[in-house]
């Protein structure tokens, strides 16, 4: 079992949450050297995700910040990144040709979906979402309930993702929930919207 001091934080991105230049806040992102980061921008064509990709791989290497990419396992390996996010449907379509990925991680919203995720090859989950968030406006949250099922049900990591708040002094997360998803069985937690918008 975790305890809330060995709680991950996962960085996960959303341009459009920053208040600075993306690039900006994402090199202050790094600099609290978080577990690693989710490049999510999933509203982008490859081509444009790409190009950003590319220069955030290179950021996040600067700082030793692992960098895992999202929804394009082709642009992926077009950079040399072996480690890719999908959704389950996008795992459940490129589950037969990912033996090149060193991780792979996927968003589930019950316990079928996180045995499905890892039976196709997740090496991690991100579960969600367990708090009321702004990302879900007016969705009742899943709660911890939620979470402490799926970290049973799977013996790869689990990350909470959803209403997950950041301490902005320390760049962990904040004590309550980290204790919170502790208990549960949770490797981590996943901050977008206070990862996108702290000022150091």
């Amino acid at each position: 079992m975790y305890t809330s001091k060995e709680m991950q934080v996962v960085a996960v991105t959303n341009r459009s949450l920053c208040h600075r230049p993306f690039p900006e806040q994402l090199e202050m992102v790094c600099q609290t050297h978080p577990a690693f980061i989710i490049l999510r921008e999933k509203d982008l064509p490859a081509q444009e995700y790409e190009k950003l990709a590319a220069q955030v791989l290179e950021l996040c290497h600067s700082y030793e910040v692992p960098c895992v990419l999202h929804t394009y396992p082709d642009v992926a390996r077009a950079l040399g990144c072996t480690s890719i996010h999908l959704p389950l449907p996008l795992l459940r379509e490129y589950a037969h040709e990912l033996n090149d990925f060193t991780q792979i991680g996927s968003s589930v919203h019950s316990v079928e979906d996180a045995m499905e995720a890892e039976r196709l090859g997740a090496t991690y989950v991100t579960a969600g979402h367990v708090y009321v968030t702004d990302c879900k406006k007016g969705l009742a949250p899943r709660g911890l309930d939620f979470l402490r099922n799926v970290c049973k049900s799977v013996s790869i990591p689990v990350y909470a993702i959803g209403g997950i708040q950041l301490d902005a002094d320390t760049h962990t997360i904040a004590q309550n929930q980290a204790a919170e998803i502790a208990s549960c069985g949770a490797k981590g937690g996943c901050i977008m919207s206070g990862m996108m918008q702290f000022t150091p």
